[in-house]
């Protein structure tokens, strides 16, 4: 089974990391590196992280940006596989070996699977994150537009590289750009065992008519025009 280096892009994430990371330590695949992808964190999370997690590795970068933080994590990272998943997210027990054996293949080279709710939710928003992330994301890999989601992917390093990583320019839908691009190169799998557990705090700031409103709008605006919004409260 090859090496899986886990990064997580982190900024001001001390309420959630200890969470993440015990997850991740929870976990019966061993032969896994974790890289923090720190944007300038004034808080603990990086401390947090260290004390959380032995050997752990943290990457510190003064620009803000997902793209850039998980760009410059992937560059030292010594697995095959790369693992992505955001600071608020815990990963289930037979994630990582699930997309092991996903990545037998070796056609594919990227592959998510469901997200659902961390914290207790209502039922519409545990649907809503059940039409997203499965009925959509499905949908789309099987007309040929894939679309992954950054807080649930793992990606064939040799492939993210080749490809640039993540765009640094765009506050959203850097993660369905990138799976755009990586399926001119190969396959990308939906998992249904690589399930994990986000938090539910934007939708719930948010409220469910606007949050899962501005996504699928930004869902047409990024398929007609390739321009998704910029005007997106950068968390990480």
């Amino acid at each position: 089974m090859p090496k899986i280096s886990i990064i997580i892009p982190t900024f001001n994430e001390e309420k959630y990391i200890k969470t993440t990371l015990e997850s991740i330590r929870k976990q019966p695949y061993k032969d896994i590196e974790v890289i923090i992808a720190d944007s300038s964190s004034s808080d603990r999370t990086r401390e947090i992280a260290r004390e959380s997690y032995p050997g752990i590795i943290i990457v510190n970068r003064k620009e803000r940006g997902v793209g850039i933080a998980c760009n410059a994590a992937a560059k030292i990272a010594r697995g095959e596989l790369l693992m992505f998943i955001d600071a608020d997210t815990s990963i289930t027990g037979g994630l990582l070996s699930a997309y092991g054996k996903a990545f037998e293949d070796k056609e594919v080279v990227a592959a998510t699977g469901p997200i659902v709710p961390l914290e207790k939710a209502s039922r519409w928003i545990t649907l809503g994150y059940k039409v997203v992330s499965v009925y959509t994301v499905k949908l789309f890999i099987g007309i040929g537009k894939p679309s992954t989601i950054s807080s649930n992917l793992m990606v064939r390093k040799r492939s993210y590289l080749k490809l640039g990583g993540f765009s640094t320019t765009m506050n959203t839908y850097y993660d369905w750009d990138l799976s755009n691009r990586l399926s001119k190169v190969g396959k990308i799998v939906f998992v249904e065992g690589a399930v994990a557990k986000t938090s539910v705090r934007r939708v719930e700031k948010w409220g469910m008519l606007k949050y899962f409103g501005f996504h699928a709008g930004n869902v047409i605006r990024y398929n007609l025009f390739h321009e998704p919004k910029q005007d997106y409260e950068p968390i990480r």
